[in-house]
C-alpha cells in the first residue's frame, strides 16, 4: 500500500481542506495524497499542497501518524511561503479525469466548526480543533485503526 502525506495547513483561524463529493457522501480532507518513489514524506506533502491548492509550503512538523486499514499516512502542519490559495492544478482537477472520483473543492474552513463537520480522518481534525495555536503535543500522535 502507498504511503499517504497531508498538510495541515491554518491561517487567519481556518483550515484549508478538499471539500469531496463522492459516491453520494460529502465529506472533507487534508490536502495530501501518495509519496512517490524516491519521495520522502516531507517532499510529498510540500508537492501536494502545490498540486492540490496551488500555493507553497514548508514543512514546521509531523503532527500525525495514523494507520488505517493497513496504510500509514503523515500529517504535517505546514506554513505557507507562497503561490494563491485555490490554484491547485493537479490531475484531481483534469477535465478528462472519471468523474467517480467525485469532485476536489479547496476550501478555508473555519477552526471553529472542524469539530462538527465530516473532516476526515476525524482523530486529526479533533487534534487540530484542539491544538491550534499554542496546545500542539510535544510528538506526534500515533494511531493504529
Amino acid at each position: 500500500m502507498r504511503v499517504r502525506s497531508a498538510a495541515i495547513l491554518i491561517q487567519n483561524n481556518a483550515l484549508a481542506l478538499m471539500e469531496r463529493h463522492r459516491d453520494d457522501r460529502h465529506y472533507f480532507s487534508f490536502p495530501g495524497g501518495g509519496v512517490d518513489v524516491g519521495e520522502t514524506p516531507e517532499q510529498a506533502v510540500i508537492r501536494e499542497a502545490h498540486e492540490e491548492l496551488g500555493v507553497e509550503v514548508k514543512v514546521i512538523r509531523l503532527a500525525a501518524e495514523i494507520w488505517f486499514n493497513g496504510k500509514q499516512q503523515f500529517f504535517f502542519l505546514v506554513e505557507q511561503t507562497g503561490g494563491t490559495f485555490g490554484t491547485g492544478a493537479g490531475e484531481e482537477f483534469a477535465s478528462d479525469r472519471d468523474p467517480a472520483r467525485g469532485t476536489y473543492d479547496p476550501v478555508w474552513m473555519p477552526l471553529a466548526q472542524v469539530a462538527a463537520q465530516n473532516v476526515l480522518p476525524k482523530q486529526v481534525a479533533e487534534l487540530v480543533a484542539k491544538s491550534h495555536p499554542d496546545h500542539w503535543p510535544a510528538a506526534p500522535i500515533v494511531i493504529r485503526e
